[in-house]
């Protein structure tokens, strides 16, 4: 508090973890507020290592870097990325079930009824075919192809995004050379104390193994599951989500790549759990997130190691973790951003998403003064909503499946889950509708390919539909699904457009 009696201007951010975290939080905040005068020091450790394994990302990456300034082909050579079009999901429904959730819509809308409206009335029709042949992004995906987004509205080749899959252990460096060209502070040392405010008990600064003491103004806690400021010193409390996804540890590796190059993740159901892929250049990303409670790691490495493509790098490494969120966010003058907030598993690569969204909330919402009670609270309602809706559409992979072949899957399609993804549930299976979120990440073709490519069809379809003639709409699902097949096979070769790109760019 200032001698006049009013909270302490904020000229000093903090930021406790290094990691793709806290160099990503560090390179927002440089970027956007540096110009300001705001200071901004990283303090991490050598020592400790870091989690280092999410691969996969979605669009809203692509906004970010642009924003902070980050060249894509830069980015992208230093970090060994490859475009990324969708997920498929593999065995999800039944055994032998594949499909991809693609970055785009199915379609286009008309009469502001939705696409997959027309679809579903049509769809016992076999030369109909399934609703993924009404998607660019998933078509070009089977097919290995790749090119940026049209600009023009009216061509179909704009209506999908891409992300990009990259080697995390490469990006977080990538990230730091970017926040310290733009005035970050880095300090090395490992936090052996955190000092206490004795009146309002928010944190006045850290000490270090060698007696160094830093003060801030606002600390930014990227500790990792440790979660040093936010819960060991501040005890917030963390909401635990694991009676509705129970998988609780992981065991990665990487191995060297095998085939095409794919412009997508792979996420395949196994019998406690499913396993990732992730095609990089250097490459191929692996993974097996798994429930303790219906298998052992050491069955969980062997199913890894028995599906890889091609031969491992290193060693299986085992990760431990409980799926939910802390409490609050922020607390006091903390902003716990990362696995230090919580962890959602990475069935539809939302952990980078959810350190982003981070930053971009603080920025928002970024306090000039100390004692910032309505801008801490409006940005825990705002995390709180995006953690609880990320959760419901992972819980909805497990839910909706038809799967009987293992004590896992019969638990998780007979569980009871949470009221608001069930009254979603109950509204699709009726009429075909998304209920629609003000805030969320997910959209309506988001839930739309999970739910249909899981076998959750509609009982029946908007009733507007049968406003146009059905040979019309039959005709006009003919001809969309060969021009976007003719669209996606007009693409580059993935594998050749990165190299193509790559080059040009660094040539320039």
């Amino acid at each position: 508090m200032s001698a006049g009696g009013d909270p302490d201007p904020v000229n000093h951010v903090v930021v406790v973890g290094g990691g793709t975290a806290g160099w990503m939080t560090a390179a927002g905040l440089a970027s956007m507020l540096g110009p300001t005068g705001l200071r901004i020091t990283l303090v991490e450790s050598e020592a400790i290592g870091v989690v280092g394994v999410g691969e996969a990302t979605l669009p809203h990456i692509k906004q970010f870097n642009d924003t902070i300034g980050v060249d894509e082909a830069e980015f992208m050579a230093a970090t060994s990325a490859t475009f990324k079009l969708g997920i498929e999901f593999v065995d999800w429904g039944r055994k032998g079930d594949s499909y991809i959730h693609p970055f785009g819509d199915f379609g286009m809308p008309n009469n502001g009824v939705a696409f997959h409206q027309y679809w579903r009335k049509f769809a016992d029709v076999e030369e109909t075919g399934p609703l993924d042949s009404y998607s660019l992004p998933v078509i070009a995906s089977r097919m290995g192809r790749f090119q940026p987004p049209s600009d023009d509205p009216r061509s179909v080749l704009s209506t999908y995004r891409y992300a990009y899959q990259f080697d995390a252990l490469q990006y977080a460096p990538f990230m730091r050379r970017h926040a310290e060209a733009r005035g970050v502070t880095r300090v090395e040392g490992k936090v052996v104390s955190v000092e206490r405010e004795p009146e309002q008990g928010t944190i006045r600064s850290i000490t270090l193994e060698d007696g160094r003491s830093i003060e801030g103004d606002l600390f930014v806690d990227c500790t990792g599951f440790f979660g040093l400021l936010i819960e060991k010193t501040l005890e917030t409390g963390y909401e635990r989500w694991d009676e509705w996804l129970p998988c609780d540890r992981a065991v990665a590796v990487p191995c060297e790549s095998s085939g095409p190059l794919l412009p997508f993740t792979r996420a395949t159901a196994d019998t406690a759990g499913w396993r990732w892929r992730i095609p990089l250049q250097h490459r191929t990303g692996n993974g097996h997130v798994y429930a303790s409670a219906f298998t052992n790691d050491e069955e969980a490495c062997e199913s890894l190691l028995t599906n890889l493509d091609g031969a491992a790098l290193a060693d299986p490494r085992v990760l431990r973790f409980t799926t939910g969120k802390r409490r609050k966010l922020w607390n006091g003058n903390c902003v716990a951003i990362g696995l230090s907030g919580g962890f959602l598993e990475p069935l539809e690569s939302t952990s980078i998403y959810l350190i982003q969204e981070g930053i971009t909330k603080l920025l928002e919402l970024f306090p000039s003064h100390g004692g910032y009670h309505v801008e801490r609270e409006e940005y825990n309602r705002r995390m709180d909503l995006e953690f609880e809706r990320i959760r419901d559409f992972l819980v909805l992979h497990y839910h909706a499946t038809e799967r009987d072949d293992s004590a896992f899957w019969n638990h998780m399609r007979t569980m009871q889950v949470p009221d608001s993804l069930a009254e979603k549930i109950e509204l699709f299976t009726a009429h075909g509708h998304v209920a629609r979120y003000d805030h969320g990440l997910f959209l309506v073709p988001s839930w739309v390919a999970v739910m249909i490519g899981q076998r959750m069809l509609p009982q029946s379809y908007d009733w507007r539909v049968d406003q146009l003639p059905s040979a019309e709409v039959r005709q006009h699902l003919a001809g969309l699904k060969n021009h976007i097949a003719k669209a996606a096979a007009s693409m580059p070769d993935h594998a050749e457009y990165l190299q193509s790109y790559t080059h040009r760019r660094s040539a320039a």
